[in-house]
């Protein structure tokens, strides 16, 4: 069987490869042929010669040579390891199956020969989650070809393009991290990582251990600095496989735990019980030296084989100049350990009153600390269910339409302009354009809004939502990372792993933390050493490595990041998109919300329902339809709509000089005729008489309708009235704001007299009218001048200096059609509603993070003097190691345990919407 790879000439579609197909199987039966995508070189396999295959060709009047297929060069970022050239070669072989793929992680190079092209395989790297270096545009050439060494600048550019939006994409790198056992650990990192240069922001997440790194390096030096600290890293690539494989070493790491908790307790128990019961835990015969001998090497054992972990994290802070939790753990059971096996071979270098034992202690702790972090892992891996539903929409094959033929491929092979065949009750695999069938779909699980929309001909549909009871046929628009669904799950990602500013306390004093609890425990002993009661040696040793043991960086490092995770989780159940951490600490201290009026306290769906004619003229309805079809404003279309519906005929008119007066209306040049259409001071501005309309245009706006006047050569030909009505639920969702002690004000660029009904009606505190984009914007300013903590809610495009200005920009659009990068917090509902819920979920978050970081700090700052023994004066008693250890794993888990109850948070306002 040969092989040969063929140039093609004249061969354009798929129809041209099935006639060669057609024609060579009849001369061989075994005949194969692959085509590239532009249908220029084809791969044959064929028991045929070369001069029998051209001649194939040529008889159906193409042109074909033999030629090596072209050769694809580029740089690439984000290789890192064997793993990822294996991904990134499967991923262009299951692409064309015989293709050569080449990776050389230490220079970054990717070569491939196959019949795929640059585009393809550009698609293929990012879908995966790697990026081409911009100073290394791919290269596609043609070995044989001398054509390939001319320059094409055109090319050139279009690639230059392509490659600066991967480096964009390629900027933020998200890392797996492995041996973070506390908030210390994270400060490290964190401190590593910044001082690199290249580096612009590091974000750690404590709770689920990953980092997001915005940076120009390429992943594998961030990994390197990562391992250099003395802790573990792997690329994120997929948020999906990511999720699962936490999620797995989660589950395994959970059961190691259980299994040291058991060989801990095993001997730490018993030998407990043993003391308590009467039995002697001290060294004065040889019989019980050897017994005791024997009872010390299990307890190391138990340190080896549960313990190691501790030790190993200990010994790599140690090596790196830093310490950590495990440091104070290490410290604390080998220095019991180790004052009792000196007690135990040397008896006699210590008084009678300091022989005691305490080897109990060291099992009990060991296996008291996995118990507690076992706990925590299992009420941890509850905190990331918002990411894991959202992940959960994602579909893992399509539907394609290829050459008339339906192809059910990976979702990752769609390209875009492919044409999907999305079947009754199965989830919608890319973002796409409806081109044929209607069906209801149901955008409840990224939008929240329960009723299914209908679909048809030139609707958009969003990845993750579900199709009703009929077929549709779609063409895609958007794949990848580029859907509604991946930027959803990228931002509530980024945001569950961003901090809010309250968080900055607890990173400074975490920073420290472990070095100063090390310090205090070595003065403590200094102290019961030179002051302390007799047995000083016991009793320095008792408070020493009891102040190492309660100690908990933990419930510092988990204080502020579990309860966001959740929170930011939370809000997005209810369509509340927060982009990070500081909107939601922002979010929770509103003072005033601040409302547009078209499409947010209104539908945004504006009719005419009344027109009066000044002047007649044959000409309005024509001229009106010509010139409100260059305009953006949300009146327009309904201006267009009406002259639709009532002219018999639209002619077509010139229109020149075409201009958007902001907050004012239009002018243009029509036929040699000049056009107006606006409110009342468009019309006082050019002088234009309008005395014979105001009463009825009074009358018009008291009932809550917009006035539009439209001139003609400075007559005023036609008034209309245009309204929009209210959304049931803005009168209610304004008073849910109002409960929550915020005051509501409406900017509008309105008149007074619709704006005053609209607001009557509604039950918004102050109303502003008549205003430009620019009066939004001062009025903004004017309410933060007065030290009030402004929201401001509007369309995120018309609104944008006010909602640049705002304190908290809230976005709020329809469903899918909402741009959720516009604002802070992007409401996907549409409704007024998820202004006072997310509100109440970012107070609730907040609360519970206060909690968590008083309870922290005061935990911390009673355990450590009690543990020291301040209250031995008192008491005559010392804390036992073993308590400790008891209270420093009950830390970690009241705090999980506080941050988990947000889950369960359910905001008032929810209670007051009503869905038709």
């Amino acid at each position: 069987m040969n092989q040969f790879n063929l140039q093609l000439e004249g061969v354009s579609c798929g129809g041209c490869i099935n006639k060669i197909k057609r024609a060579a199987l009849e001369l061989d039966s075994q005949f194969t042929i692959d085509s590239s995508e532009d249908k220029k070189w084809a791969r044959v396999g064929t028991s045929l010669d070369i001069a029998g295959i051209l001649a194939v060709v040529a008889d159906l009047g193409y042109k074909a040579n033999e030629k090596p297929l072209p050769q694809i060069n580029s740089k690439v970022a984000n290789v890192s390891c064997q793993g990822c050239v294996k991904k990134i070669t499967n991923a262009l072989v299951e692409l064309d199956k015989d293709a050569l793929v080449s990776v050389d992680i230490e220079a970054q190079t990717i070569e491939v020969k196959s019949l795929l092209s640059s585009e393809q395989v550009q698609s293929s790297l990012q879908s995966l989650g790697y990026a081409l270096v911009a100073d290394a545009p791919t290269e596609e050439i043609d070995p044989v070809s001398p054509e390939s060494t001319v320059e094409h600048p055109v090319a050139e550019k279009a690639d230059a393009k392509v490659v600066e939006l991967e480096v964009d994409e390629a900027s933020l790198t998200r890392l797996n991290l492995s041996g973070v056992t506390c908030a210390s650990c994270v400060a490290t990192i964190e401190k590593a990582l910044t001082s690199k240069q290249g580096v612009d922001s590091v974000n750690i997440n404590f709770a689920n251990r990953t980092a997001s790194i915005y940076s120009s390096l390429p992943a594998d030096s961030l990994i390197e600095t990562v391992e250099g600290v003395g802790y573990g890293a792997s690329l994120i690539l997929d948020e999906i496989q990511a999720e699962q494989e936490r999620e797995q070493a989660e589950q395994q790491e959970y059961r190691d735990k259980i299994r040291h908790t058991i060989l801990g307790l095993g001997l730490g128990v018993p030998l407990m019980l043993y003391g308590l019961l009467g039995g002697s835990m001290t060294v004065n015969t040889p019989s019980e030296q050897f017994i005791w001998l024997i009872v010390g090497l299990l307890t190391l054992a138990v340190l080896y084989f549960s313990g190691r972990h501790y030790f190993v994290g200990a010994s790599k802070a140690f090596v790196n100049r830093s310490a950590n939790m495990d440091t104070l753990i290490a410290l604390g059971t080998g220095s019991a350990w180790l004052y009792s096996i000196v007690v135990v071979v040397m008896p006699a270098l210590l008084p009678e009153s300091a022989r005691h034992l305490y080897f109990e202690a060291s099992a009990m702790i060991i296996g008291l600390i996995n118990l507690g972090q076992a706990l925590e892992l299992k009420a941890r891996g509850r905190t990331s269910q918002a990411i894991k539903r959202l992940l959960d929409l994602r579909t893992k094959m399509a539907v394609v339409i290829r050459d008339g033929k339906a192809l059910t491929l990976p979702v990752e092979e769609v390209i875009i302009g492919d044409t999907l065949l999305i079947r009754a009750g199965e989830k919608v695999p890319v973002d796409g354009k409806v081109i044929d069938g209607e069906s209801s779909i149901d955008e409840s699980m990224l939008t929240g809004e329960p009723i299914p929309v209908i679909k048809s001909v030139d609707d958009t549909v969003s990845a993750g939502t579900i199709n009703g009871d009929q077929n549709l046929t779609i063409v895609a628009t958007k794949i990848g990372s580029d859907t509604m669904l991946a930027q959803i799950i990228d931002m509530v990602s980024n945001a569950q792993n961003s901090k809010p500013s309250i968080s900055h306390l607890a990173d400074r004093v975490s920073s420290v933390f472990v070095p100063t609890v090390m310090i205090l425990s070595i003065v403590t002993a200094l102290m019961w050493y030179n002051f302390g009661p007799a047995p000083t040696v016991i009793n320095m040793l008792v408070t020493a490595t009891s102040v190492l043991i309660i100690a908990c960086p933990c419930a510092l490092g988990l204080a502020t990041p579990i309860s966001t995770m959740i929170g930011i989780g939370k809000s997005a159940e209810f369509g509340g998109l927060i982009r990070n951490g500081d909107a939601l600490q922002k979010a929770s201290a509103i003072d005033v919300v601040v409302l547009d009026k078209t499409g947010t306290i209104t539908q945004g769906k504006p009719s005419v329902v009344k027109v009066r004619t000044v002047q007649e003229s044959a000409t309005t309805l024509g001229y009106l339809n010509a010139i409100e079809q260059g305009s953006t404003h949300p009146l327009a279309s309904a201006i267009v709509h009406y002259c639709r519906e009532n002219a018999q005929q639209l002619d077509s008119h010139n229109v020149v000089g075409f201009q958007s007066l902001n907050g004012l209306g239009v002018r243009a040049e029509i036929d040699g005729h000049t056009v107006l259409l606006g409110n009342e001071r468009l019309m006082a501005e050019h002088s234009i008489a309008i005395d014979s309309a105001l009463s009825l245009a009074d009358e018009w706006e008291r009932q809550a309708q917009t006035v539009v006047y439209f001139a003609i050569d400075n007559q005023l030909t036609t008034v209309l009235a245009i309204s929009d009505p209210i959304k049931k639920e803005s009168k209610p969702a304004i008073a849910a704001l109002k409960s929550l002690g915020i005051k509501v004000v409406m900017l509008t660029g309105d008149n007074e007299h619709t704006a005053q009904a609209v607001a009557a009606e509604t039950g918004v505190d102050e109303v502003h009218a008549e205003l430009l984009p620019q009066d939004k914007l001062e009025w903004v300013t004017k309410l933060q001048q007065q030290g009030l903590v402004v929201a401001m809610v509007g369309d995120g495009i018309n609104d944008a200096p006010a909602l640049a200005q705002s304190d908290v920009g809230f976005a709020i659009g329809h469903g899918t059609d909402v741009a959720i990068e516009s604002a802070d917090i992007t409401l996907m509902r549409g409704s007024l509603f998820g202004v006072s819920q997310v509100i109440e979920v970012s107070k609730a978050t907040m609360k519970n993070i206060k909690q968590n970081l008083w309870g922290a700090f005061i935990y911390n700052s009673l355990g450590i003097p009690i543990a020291a023994g301040v209250l031995f004066p008192l008491t005559g008693m010392l804390l036992s190691p073993i308590v400790a250890g008891v209270a420093m794993s009950l830390s970690s888990m009241t705090v999980v345990s506080n941050a988990n109850r947000l889950r369960l948070f359910s905001p008032k306002s929810s209670a007051g919407i009503h869905h038709d």
